[in-house]
């Protein structure tokens, strides 16, 4: 009768596992599609089934009362975000990372990582002979003369090398400890070459730093415990998140409306070398779309505008409440990565959070493209009440030996 009973369990978790891998990889087709130049008209239908899927797992999984109670808070935020501003994301986020429970995630990562990289090269493959997708764009990218730039099928030049970035960091995370010298001279090699090709500033050096990030956990050993490190990293986060709200606050920024310029020498100075990205904020619409003016606890239906600035959208988007609640769980994350030694997990952030200040690759409905949610799924404590499978393991390995030394 146990046996049986046993097998049906194990049987239960498979189950719950081949639903979340198909929900995954529904979710990484819509990925590499939305890159490509064709528009999915029934986008919105797949995504409400990626979610039964994780949904699916989430069932097929054993919780603890706190972890259900955890859930249900998290979820009726996602459901009150829903009802406010017709967005759903929120509610697919939290099923996905509950649904990460008793899944290898290392195992998901690497399925992730190999069947990204074949979605853009085929992508690549398809624009280059000339089947379908740009090859190029030719015109002013807002620096004020016309340039050619490559894309290879992935729609703009600086999705290109964002996707690059994005495997590359991927890649690094996965493989970063057996890699050799002479591969992080390949990366930079390939980093530097792209951007021949696509003229992406940000991303190249993003990208960069991310290699170097990678190469420096690889070869100092010690630095993966330090807590200064870390410390470090959350400061990087907080100081991108920070000056992306006085970014958006007009009273901080002191726009010009006349000559479409900031008086603030700070914001001048930046916006200088960001192409116009804090500009749209206040010049790209009548209502100044992204501003804080236009920021509510949990956002409105009209605020669907479009703007480079990550950290600004999440706000406006979202609201300040769950806003709030996406930089308290990026630094407990980050204090996750302290507890696991998890030095590449504190780059990938860090870098990532950088990038995010000038652009939303990160902040959309695409659960399958921002890595960093695969992330919190794999410490689930990140998540109050989410405790992962090797924490609970400790837990009760310190109540064993307490009950022990009673004996």
């Amino acid at each position: 009768m146990k046996t049986k009973l046993f097998d049906n369990k194990l049987n239960i978790g498979k189950l719950g596992v081949l639903l979340f891998y198909l929900s995954i990889t529904l979710e990484l087709i819509i990925v590499i599609v939305d890159k490509s130049n064709y528009t999915n008209p029934i986008e919105g239908q797949l995504f409400r089934i990626t979610f039964l899927l994780a949904a699916g797992k989430v069932l097929c999984t054993k919780y603890s009362i706190r972890e259900w109670a955890s859930m249900l808070l998290f979820g009726l935020l996602g459901f009150v975000s829903y009802r406010v501003t017709g967005r759903n994301e929120i509610l697919r986020i939290v099923v996905f990372i509950a649904a990460c429970k008793g899944t290898d995630m290392k195992k998901l990562l690497k399925y992730v990582f190999y069947m990204t990289t074949a979605g853009c090269v085929l992508l690549v493959i398809l624009s280059v002979t000339g089947i379908y997708g740009r090859l190029s764009l030719e015109t002013d990218f807002g620096r004020g003369y016309t340039q050619v730039r490559y894309c290879f099928g992935l729609g703009h030049p600086n999705a290109l090398h964002c996707m690059f970035m994005m495997l590359v960091l991927l890649g690094l995370y996965l493989y970063n400890e057996k890699m050799k010298w002479y591969a992080y001279i390949i990366l930079f090699a390939m980093n530097y070459a792209l951007y021949l090709l696509t003229d992406s500033n940000t991303g190249m050096l993003i990208t960069f730093c991310g290699i170097f990030g990678g190469a420096v956990v690889h070869y100092w050993k010690g630095i993966k415990g330090k807590k200064w490190i870390y410390v470090a990293g959350a400061a990087v986060f907080l100081f991108c998140v920070g000056f992306s709200i006085l970014a958006a606050n007009k009273e901080f920024a002191k726009p010009d409306y006349y000559i479409f310029q900031f008086n603030n020498p700070l914001i001048a100075r930046v916006e200088a070398h960001l192409n116009g990205r804090i500009r749209d904020l206040y010049f790209g619409s009548i209502r100044c779309e992204g501003i804080t003016d236009t920021w509510s606890l949990f956002s409105q239906p009209e605020n669907d505008y479009y703007f480079d600035m990550g950290f600004v959208r999440v706000f406006y988007w979202y609201g300040i409440v769950p806003g709030s609640l996406f930089v308290l769980l990026n630094i407990l994350l980050i204090r996750r990565f302290y507890k696991e030694k998890d030095g590449m997990g504190l780059v990938m952030l860090s870098v990532l959070s950088v990038y995010t200040v000038v652009e939303a690759h990160l902040v959309s409905v695409y659960i399958g493209r921002n890595y960093l949610l695969f992330l919190m799924g794999m410490y689930g404590g990140c998540l109050p009440g989410l405790c992962s499978d090797k924490e609970e393991h400790l837990w009760n390995a310190l109540r064993f030996f307490g009950k022990m030394e009673k004996l």
